[in-house]
C-alpha cells in the first residue's frame, strides 16, 4: 500500500513539473513579426453599411458568383479554396510556367511559404476589429465549398485572408518572373474573385486584401531576410529556367 502511495504521489509530481513547464511554440514561417506590418484598420476603410450603395454592389456580385459555380470558373473557385502552400503554388503553376515545390525549387519554396503568410497576417488586425457577417452566414445560404462552412462561421469576412494570400504571392512571383507578370497577376486576381463565386466573401472584402497584401509586400522589401532570400529565389530561377 506504502508502495503505491509513493507511486502515486511521484506521478502526480511529474505531471504537475510537465504542466507548469514552458511549451515551445512553434511561430508561423513568415518574414515579419506582427508589429512589422502595416496595420490594415489605418489605412483601409471600414466594410460598407448595410444600407449603402456600396453594400447593395456587394450584394449584387455576391449573386453573380452564385451564378457561377456550375460553371468551370466555379470549379476552379472550390480549389482556390485551399490555403496549404503546395495547393496555392500548384494554382500559379501554369501562369508562372513551372511548378514550385519543396524538392525541386527549394529556395523560391522557403521564400513563398513565408510571403503567403505574410499576406495573410495582413488583413488579421482588421479582421478582428470588423468581424463582419461574412455573406453565406448573412443570408443562411450554402456555399460553394460545405466542408469549410461551420469552421469559417464565426470568422470575420473583411477583408479576406484567401484574397491578401494570393495576391502577396502574385506580386512577388511577377517579380521573380517579370516575363510572365500579366499571367501572373491575372491568377494572383482570381483568388479573390473565387472567394467572392464560392459565397465566402463580399467583393469589398476582396477589394480592400488586395490592398493590404500590397502593403505588406512593401513592407517586406525593406526587411533584410526577405530581400536576401527574395536573391536566392531569383538565382534559383533562372538556374531552373536555363533546364
Amino acid at each position: 500500500m506504502k508502495k503505491t502511495a509513493l507511486i502515486f504521489v511521484a506521478l502526480l509530481a511529474t505531471i504537475c513539473s510537465n504542466a507548469q513547464a514552458p511549451q515551445k511554440v512553434e511561430r508561423w514561417p513568415s518574414f515579419l513579426q506582427k508589429t512589422d506590418l502595416p496595420n490594415a484598420t489605418k489605412f483601409i476603410p471600414a466594410p460598407p453599411d448595410t444600407s449603402s450603395i456600396d453594400y447593395l454592389k456587394d450584394f449584387n456580385h455576391y449573386q453573380w458568383g452564385k451564378s457561377m459555380r456550375n460553371t468551370e470558373r466555379g470549379k476552379q473557385a472550390v480549389y482556390d479554396a485551399y490555403v496549404e502552400v503546395d495547393s496555392v503554388l500548384k494554382g500559379f503553376s501554369e501562369a508562372f510556367g513551372m511548378l514550385i515545390t519543396k524538392q525541386t525549387a527549394p529556395e523560391l519554396y522557403y521564400l513563398m511559404e513565408r510571403v503567403e503568410n505574410d499576406g495573410s497576417l495582413s488583413v488579421r488586425a482588421a479582421k478582428k476589429k470588423y468581424m463582419r457577417k461574412r455573406p453565406y452566414v448573412q443570408f443562411g445560404e450554402p456555399t460553394g465549398v460545405p466542408a469549410d462552412e461551420e469552421e469559417l462561421r464565426k470568422t470575420g469576412s473583411f477583408p479576406s485572408g484567401h484574397t491578401a494570400r494570393g495576391w502577396a504571392m502574385a506580386l512577388v512571383l511577377a517579380e521573380i518572373n517579370p516575363e510572365r507578370q500579366d499571367e501572373i497577376l491575372e491568377r494572383g486576381y482570381q483568388y479573390g474573385e473565387s472567394r467572392v463565386i464560392v459565397g465566402y466573401h463580399y467583393q469589398s472584402d476582396v477589394d480592400v486584401a488586395r490592398v493590404a497584401a500590397s502593403g505588406a509586400v512593401a513592407r517586406l522589401h525593406a526587411d533584410e531576410g526577405f530581400r536576401k532570400q527574395l536573391e536566392k529565389a531569383k538565382k534559383e530561377f533562372a538556374r531552373l529556367k536555363k533546364k
